[in-house]
């Protein structure tokens, strides 16, 4: 197996079940898992802000979409040399063109009701995700929407990048009405054929 074909790269939609995924992918074959999610959260909490306060902050702030992720990929390439690396974030296809490109996609209003039971019955996974309170699941839609114009915004401004447009990938699963065990067997399969070739 070639460092080539070692490397995974997984992008999606807010409350597709990325993260459950990968965290399974990642276990099932021994990989490596680099969440640049996570990178930024931390990076938000350093500055005392949320997630989504970053995400305008970064509009007028590259350093911390296109640092970070440079050096996630040059990170990726250098443990592919050894193991299979798995790794979850929204742009990182573009940076790893050589990877096996997964996008994950969900309804917004199923991937808000996921995100909501998940911050309600879970404090230390709401630290986590650094997404701000919500009193309502509307408002936590609002806010989706809004990241998500907020991503795109920066990913075309700073790469020229539509990271929705799905003839980019090389799989494409809609988890909307899917088991996570039915998600995770799609993508393993995939993954499998992939690393075989």
């Amino acid at each position: 197996m070639t460092t080539k074909n070692k490397i995974i790269t997984i992008s999606g939609t807010p409350g597709s079940g990325k993260s459950t995924i990968a965290k399974e992918i990642a276990k099932k074959l021994r990989a490596q898992r680099i969440y640049v999610g996570q990178i930024r959260r931390q990076m938000a909490k350093a500055k005392d802000m949320t997630l989504a306060q970053l995400n305008d902050y970064a509009l007028t702030h590259p350093e911390t979409d296109v640092d970070v992720d440079k050096k996630v990929a040059a990170e990726a390439r250098q443990i592919a040399k050894k193991k299979i690396v798995l790794v979850e974030g929204r742009t990182q296809f573009y940076f790893i063109p050589e990877s096996f490109k997964i996008y994950i996609k969900v309804d917004l209003r199923e991937g808000a009701r996921r995100i909501w039971n998940q911050l309600q019955k879970d404090t230390k996974g709401r630290a986590l995700r650094n997404e701000g309170e919500f009193e309502s699941i509307s408002a936590l839609i609002k806010d989706l929407k809004s990241r998500i114009t907020s991503d795109k915004a920066r990913y075309k401004k700073y790469y020229n990048l539509d990271h929705t447009r799905e003839n980019q990938y090389d799989l494409v699963i809609n988890t909307s009405k899917m088991t996570k065990a039915q998600a995770i067997q799609k993508t393993l399969i995939a993954i499998k054929k992939f690393l075989n070739k």
